[in-house]
C-alpha cells in the first residue's frame, strides 16, 4: 500500500510555471506507475500525464503535450509534474495516482489507479 501527498500548487499568471510534487510512502514506490489527473470545477476528472514503473516511459494528454513534463525520482519516492506556459484552462485541482506493477497500455483511465492523493489547487489567471 502507498500513500500519496501532492504539493506545489498555487496561483500563477498565464504563461508562468509551476512544479507539482507527489510524495509517496512505502519502500516499493519504484514499482508503481504514477499518473497525474486534474479536475476543474463542474467537470470530470481528466488524465494529464503518466510515467511507467519499469521503463519510465511517459504519456501525456494532447492538451498538455509540449508544455508539461512528468518525471520521477525513486530514491526520493517522488514524482514531479513540471508545468510551463500555463493557461487559464489549466486551472483545476491536480491529483496524483498510483498503480502497482501495471503492464497494460492505457494509462489514462481513472479506474486503473488504486491510490490517490488529496489534490493540490492550481489557479492560472489571465
Amino acid at each position: 500500500q502507498v500513500q500519496l501527498v501532492e504539493s506545489g500548487g498555487g496561483l500563477v499568471q498565464a504563461g508562468g510555471s509551476l512544479r507539482l510534487s507527489c510524495a509517496a510512502s512505502g519502500r516499493t514506490f519504484g514499482s508503481y506507475t504514477v499518473g497525474w489527473f486534474r479536475q476543474a470545477t463542474g467537470k470530470e476528472r481528466e488524465f494529464v500525464a503518466a510515467i511507467s514503473w519499469r521503463s519510465g516511459i511517459t504519456y501525456y494528454a494532447d492538451s498538455v503535450k509540449g508544455r508539461f513534463t512528468i518525471s520521477r525520482d525513486n530514491a526520493k519516492n517522488t514524482v514531479y509534474l513540471q508545468m510551463n506556459s500555463l493557461k487559464p484552462e489549466d486551472t483545476a485541482v491536480y491529483y496524483c495516482a498510483a498503480k502497482f506493477l501495471y503492464s497494460g497500455s492505457d494509462y489514462s483511465a481513472t479506474a486503473l489507479y488504486d491510490y490517490w492523493g488529496q489534490g493540490t489547487q492550481v489557479t492560472v489567471s489571465s
